[in-house]
């Protein structure tokens, strides 16, 4: 395991000792958590061997954002509303980000495909899956929808629909593309419904999806580990 700058951005890079890297799955993590908080799963995922694991760190901190210091170094690809969301919690609305399209969405995908550009160039030849949880899972959406070059896979963990009218006519695009999606059925911070959404849309696009539903909340589970380490056996 080690640090390294891809493009602008820093990564924690976990590698396969004694052998060549055929592919390389880049997690990015989702918005208030430190940049290594999905590092674990390169330990709990069973990859195929010669899989390399990327873990971008969001450039924004939480001071940076919103001007007070968080308990942990809190990271995020772009700026939330915080107070809607915890008015729509507090009153068990729907918080529906479908009709928004997130402002620094562009520039944190622009960041993406730079790293993306640098892990072609420090793995030449591997094959790339680009996922991420929720906000990281909306980034890599909206990364391999408009801009990503071709990926052996896109890995949606509790992620939601974001611009929808954007995404929808980008949707034949991901065509026979690999795609694990994966959400709670009880997720009080992205809606489960809105997951299902998403979904359909990669149906209807004819994504070679693969869905894992799970009694749970705004995370992951072992069926979604499990689900995702055949999936990748699978495409890898």
């Amino acid at each position: 395991m080690e640090t390294r700058t891809l493009g602008s951005l820093e990564a924690v890079v976990v590698a396969p000792r004694g052998e060549a890297v055929r592919a390389v799955v880049v997690l990015m993590h989702g918005f208030g958590a430190p940049g290594e908080d999905l590092v674990g799963l390169a330990d709990m995922i069973e990859a195929p061997p010669g899989t390399a694991f990327v873990f971008p760190k969001a450039p924004h901190s939480f001071t940076e954002l919103y001007g007070a210091p968080p308990f942990v170094d809190a990271r995020a690809w772009w700026k939330l509303d915080l107070e809607a969301i915890e008015r729509a919690r507090r009153t068990g609305g729907v918080r529906d980000l479908s009709r928004e399209r997130p402002q620094g969405i562009d520039a944190a995908r622009a960041l993406v495909v730079a790293l993306l550009a640098a892990v072609g160039e420090s793995f030449p030849g591997a094959k790339v899956v680009l996922g991420g949880f929720s906000q990281g899972a909306m980034l890599a959406c909206d990364t391999a929808l408009r801009e990503g070059p071709k990926l052996a896979g896109l890995v949606v963990l509790s992620g939601t629909l974001v611009a929808e009218a954007e995404w929808a006519a980008l949707f034949p695009t991901l065509r026979g593309t690999p795609v694990f999606q994966s959400h709670g059925t009880v997720d009080d911070i992205l809606p489960f419904a809105l997951a299902e959404r998403l979904r359909d849309g990669l149906e209807r696009a004819e994504a070679r999806l693969t869905w894992v539903a799970f009694e749970g909340g705004h995370g992951l589970s072992d069926e979604v580990v499990t689900g995702l380490s055949r999936f990748l056996g699978d495409h890898l």
